[in-house]
């Protein structure tokens, strides 16, 4: 039997609600000519996924979508064997079919995955499409210079501390933007930040000016809202920004345009200082950039010049909660669901 979540309805605004999935245990499909039947093991739970549902890409009784590591148990398919472990986009069910006549999302095409080269989680993590995204809009996009003050919001989610680190080891000050103190502590501690502020402290301004006394030169956006409005004041001049994300105000119920007031909130600043604003899609990237990539970060992951915290939630059935948490700040790290064990 496939156990599945399904979407049970167009999201009517805000947050997610346990109301808008629904669970379904189904016979599962078997392959077709050309087709693979896998296992999933990991689900990655990212921000994107909740603007596909509330945007109406995924309509209700799909699937729900996700990027996964699994292992092929069953094919027809002249690139996979039974046993291989696949990156692909099996979505938050058990059991998912790759191959011939199944949609995959856009740019994310199914790939073998080598576990001895690095621990199979990190595909949907620092060694997949989170690590690419971090690389495309802070290297790619900001290019960070020795002696730089660099920004992350967020800095202790998936991309954050990627984008973080990847700062530092171009030579960057890096200054994070968490939560909890705990976040805070394993941002500077593990991460290597220079310094890390919480949001949630009353004087979260003037904290944040005071760690970045030479004002920021790159801004890595993942949050938005009071988080941005913060950073605004202290970029300098030909200043760089990669908007990630803007989690914050992903569960706006208002119909305000998140992005238009994010526009609108900066543009004298951006004017002033002629700072550089790049809008950042990862699909846009891995052509040129993925082969790089994986060489670069499969480096540092070897020498250990990189590390990653995981916010790994046992059992397919959590799928709906782990996903709310991430969204409202209650991860510590890249949130994953465990659907199987290896």
């Amino acid at each position: 039997m496939n156990k599945l979540w399904r979407l049970a309805r167009k999201p009517p605004g805000g947050w997610p609600v346990a109301e808008d999935f629904a669970w379904s245990e189904e016979a599962r499909l078997e392959p077709q000519a050309g087709q693979a039947l896998s296992r999933t093991i990991y689900i990655s739970m990212d921000p994107y996924q909740w603007g596909r549902r509330r945007g109406g890409v995924e309509q209700p009784g799909d699937v729900c979508h996700g990027r996964t590591v699994a292992q092929v148990v069953a094919s027809r398919h002249v690139s996979f064997e039974e046993g291989d472990y696949v990156f692909g986009t099996n979505g938050w069910q058990r059991f998912g079919l790759t191959g011939e006549g199944v949609s995959h999302f856009n740019y994310m095409h199914p790939r073998k995955l080598d576990p001895e080269l690095a621990p199979l989680s990190t595909a949907i993590g620092i060694m997949g499409m989170l690590g690419l995204t971090a690389y495309s809009g802070m290297i790619v996009q900001c290019e960070p210079q020795k002696g730089e003050t660099v920004v992350v919001s967020a800095a202790s989610g998936g991309v954050g501390q990627v984008a973080g680190q990847l700062a530092k080891l171009r030579g960057a000050r890096v200054v994070g933007i968490a939560g909890k103190a705990e976040k805070c502590d394993f941002v500077c501690d593990e991460l290597g930040f220079d310094a890390c502020v919480s949001h949630l402290d009353e004087d979260f301004s003037e904290q944040l000016r005071s760690a970045c006394p030479d004002g920021c030169d790159v801004y890595f956006e993942n949050v938005g809202g009071k988080v941005y409005a913060g950073v605004l004041p202290l970029l300098n001049k030909n200043s760089r920004i990669t908007v990630c994300g803007m989690i914050s105000q992903y569960g706006n119920e208002d119909g305000s345009d998140a992005r238009q007031v994010w526009d609108e909130l900066g543009a004298e600043t951006f004017a002033q200082h002629n700072v550089a604003i790049h809008n950042l899609f990862v699909g846009n990237f891995v052509d040129e950039y993925q082969d790089a990539f994986l060489a670069e970060m499969g480096g540092y992951v070897q020498d250990n010049l990189v590390t990653y915290k995981e916010d790994l939630w046992e059992g397919l059935e959590r799928a709906p909660e782990a996903f709310m948490a991430m969204l409202q700040g209650g991860n510590f790290g890249k949130t994953i669901v465990v659907a199987d064990s290896e």
